[in-house]
């Protein structure tokens, strides 16, 4: 950064601080600004603010204030009433309220239990999903003998949301926490009754400074159904209903879905931000196409942005420019998302346009004492647009809330979620710097093919992943016997010409530059290309792109999530953790306690959970296949590069098991198969090379074939003509 910027930046920073200081004498202490979008008050993304005390008839039966966030109260804006937020008359604020749901998988697909702050959700606990392979196998096994003590703990769960902290107090997931009524900005944090008889329902009244009721609000939550169309479907539902004859405007601040927790045992971060939108009825008079495009953002960069202060997630610079409306917005990590969208279909509506939302901010707690990344919190803040309650009546905030699996079978297949186009929430692609090398598009063909083998042929997916091996070498068969009859060819050329190039080597020792033009010329007149040698890898750069892709698959695909290959044939052995999970490595010897790998009681890179034994089996197959695969040493060979093909040969070796020791195991399985299969194919084809005549010379002045022989054909003449221009300006007498 130059010096006349950083002066124009503290600059803009002190006079921006003084006009700031400016507005809050003229407008009195705790004032916020106007938002100049709206005339009321601009909430922040800081967390929950409280104004006012706490009523006296809700002391004893709500939260205690260490359960609050701190933050700087918002005072009413000139000439409102003080509001506070109360239990209402005659209730009381449950310090365990009810659970919905249930952890019994043929009941609900989870378990969703209530925290009193805020209305908000303490955990999401599933009722089939576990955290490793080996708890899904105790629960299968539990189930199976009826035996319920035998069920593993809940913290084995997978836990899609839970309260966490912010500031150093407890935030629960999807809670309300402010409402601003006339410009008036009332805290909801502690204000909430909650009755045993109706589950995930919760109440709470706006009252004026003497008790009077202005606005009573019921936050409910209702699970849809649970049957496949919708049994990961949550409607969270707001009615605000004006109770002291007069119309008042309300905007509803509520927490969004954040990020979801880190997972220790990997080595990627996945975790990212979605938002899916309508085009302007300009663009779009239909108002059915929901689209993502552009709108994935990786949790790394999100954090970045909010720590650089640029809090507002939605409408981001991209969405307002272009007007976009939002439908639906999630968190996502590797296999499952948190997502509220538009209440569409079977929560009663027509619009695909998730009109209880038109701001979504941002915090981090990145700053709280004792938090270090990766187990810093990302917390967004809903806004609602601001909305007219008439007198006597009720105005309905409503959403729909995803709490599931990437699941591509429900996402993209079932009600409302396609109608919405929630399918483009999966994403199989690497984060980062790695994201445009994964071939998403490649990725997505991988998985239909891979499910197609599976669900119609083989019934596993470890056959399935053999089976995707067979179709590619079989595609590719053609260009691997190719490339070997380029490579014999090649090697039987250069031994035949050797005498010949010994000679001009010897006439043209102290001529490099012309030494190489004759060696041009006599390649060019005997039809030998040197491309042919460099054809021979071309099989494996072939496949490279399915390897990478592959890896986004096994990686990120949740039906190959715990899926244990051959018909589970290794955990009939004990239940040995061998190849018990193709989404993970594959576990020969897993050890009791994972090794850390980082700087020790700093930062954990990630845990060495197991000695690995198909990465090794891979390095020695390896080592085979390079007898088959290796250019051959010719007479034109120079000695650096003889030493540069045995370096390639142990990076194939030794860098390849240690770059796939800890990728999924049915990625090491693909690469391993392959390579069995290629060494294989090599000896039929070397067979079949060696049976035909390959000493026949192409016709005088015949071109190259092929893509390389044409780019060798395009070298040789450029060398040429460098060969000639410089003898033309060689100096008379020379």
């Amino acid at each position: 950064m130059s010096p006349t910027l950083k002066k124009f930046l503290i600059t803009s920073g002190l006079v921006a601080a003084v006009v700031a200081f400016g507005l809050i004498v003229a407008r009195g202490s705790g004032t916020k600004p106007q938002d100049a979008s709206t005339g009321t008050a601009a909430p922040t993304a800081a967390a929950p603010a409280e104004t006012g005390s706490k009523p006296e008839s809700t002391t004893g039966s709500t939260p205690s204030p260490e359960s609050t966030p701190a933050a700087a109260p918002a005072a009413p804006s000139m000439g409102a009433a003080a509001l506070t937020a109360r239990v209402p008359q005659g209730m009381s604020a449950e310090t365990a309220p009810a659970p919905i749901g249930s952890l019994d998988p043929a009941k609900a697909p989870f378990e969703i239990r209530f925290s009193p702050i805020g209305g908000g959700v303490s955990e999401i606990l599933f009722s089939d999903f576990w955290t490793t392979v080996d708890a899904a196998r105790e629960a299968k096994a539990a189930r199976a003998s009826g035996d319920a003590t035998k069920m593993p703990g809940d913290n084995k769960r997978y836990i899609l949301a839970a309260t966490r902290k912010l500031q150093g107090y407890d935030v629960p997931a999807l809670a309300a926490h402010r409402i601003e009524v006339d410009g008036a900005m009332v805290g909801l944090f502690n204000a909430w009754a909650s009755d045993a008889a109706h589950p995930g329902v919760f109440t709470t009244e706006i009252v004026t400074a003497e008790g009077a009721p202005v606005l009573r609000i019921v936050r409910s939550y209702t699970q849809v159904g649970s049957d496949a169309s919708n049994k990961y479907l949550l409607g969270v539902n707001h009615a605000i209903t004006s109770l002291d004859g007069k119309a008042h405007t309300v905007r509803l601040l509520q927490y969004g879905p954040g990020d979801l927790a880190h997972d220790p045992a990997s080595a990627i971060d996945s975790r990212r931000f979605h938002f899916g939108y309508l085009y302007p009825a300009q663009r779009d008079p239909t108002q059915r196409f929901v689209t993502a495009n552009g709108q994935m953002f990786d949790r790394s960069k999100t954090v970045g942005e909010i720590n650089a202060d640029r809090v507002t997630m939605w409408p981001n610079h991209d969405a307002a420019e272009g007007k976009f409306q939002l439908s639906w917005y999630g968190s996502t990590d590797r296999y499952f998302a948190l997502a509220v969208h538009a209440p569409f279909g079977p929560l009663g509506s027509d619009s695909r346009a998730l009109s209880a939302v038109s701001e979504v901010h941002g915090i981090t707690n990145s700053k709280d004492a004792g938090v270090l990344p990766p187990h810093d919190a990302v917390f967004t803040e809903m806004i609602s647009p601001a909305a007219t309650v008439d007198a006597g009546a009720t105005t309905t905030l409503a959403m729909g809330v995803y709490a599931g699996p990437l699941d591509p079978t429900i996402l993209e297949g079932i009600e409302p979620y396609s109608s919405l186009n929630m399918g483009d929430i999966i994403v199989y692609a690497m984060g980062g710097c790695c994201s445009w090398c994964t071939f998403a598009w490649l990725a997505n063909a991988l998985l239909w093919f891979l499910s197609f083998i599976h669900n119609y042929l083989v019934f596993d997916w470890g056959f399935a992943i053999i089976g995707l091996v067979v179709v590619v070498r079989l595609v590719l068969h053609p260009i691997q016997k190719k490339s070997q009859i380029s490579m014999q060819r090649f090697s039987r050329a250069m031994a035949a010409m050797k005498p010949e190039l010994d000679q001009l080597q010897k006439k043209f020792k102290d001529d490099p530059q012309r030494m190489q033009a004759e060696q041009m010329r006599m390649f060019k007149e005997r039809g030998v290309s040197p491309a042919g040698c460099v054809g021979g890898m071309l099989p494996t750069f072939a496949q490279m792109p399915i390897w990478m892709a592959l890896y986004a698959v096994l990686y990120f695909a949740f039906p190959l999530r715990q899926q244990a290959p051959f018909f589970g044939v290794f955990q009939n052995f004990g239940n040995w953790s061998f190849l018990a999970d193709l989404s993970s490595p594959d576990h020969f010897i897993a050890f009791a306690n994972p090794i850390p790998i980082g700087i020790p009681g700093v930062y954990t890179l990630f845990s060495l959970a197991s000695i690995n034994l198909l990465p090794v089996l891979m390095g020695i197959v390896f080592f085979i296949q390079q007898k088959y695969t290796a250019p051959p040493v010719t007479a034109s060979t120079s000695e650096d590069q003889i030493a540069q093909q045995k370096m390639m040969k142990w990076m194939m070796v030794l860098m390849f098991p240690l770059m796939t020791y800890t990728v999924p195991s049915g990625l090491t399985l693909y690469i391993l198969t392959s390579t069995c299969i290629g060494i294989i194919e090599g000896r039929i084809i070397k067979k079949q090379v060696d049976a035909m005549d390959l000493s026949a010379k192409p016709a005088a002045g015949k071109q190259q074939s092929g893509f390389l022989g044409r780019l060798y054909e395009q070298a040789l003449e450029r060398a040429q003509q460098r060969q000639q221009q410089g003898t033309k300006k060689k100096p008379k007498g020379r």
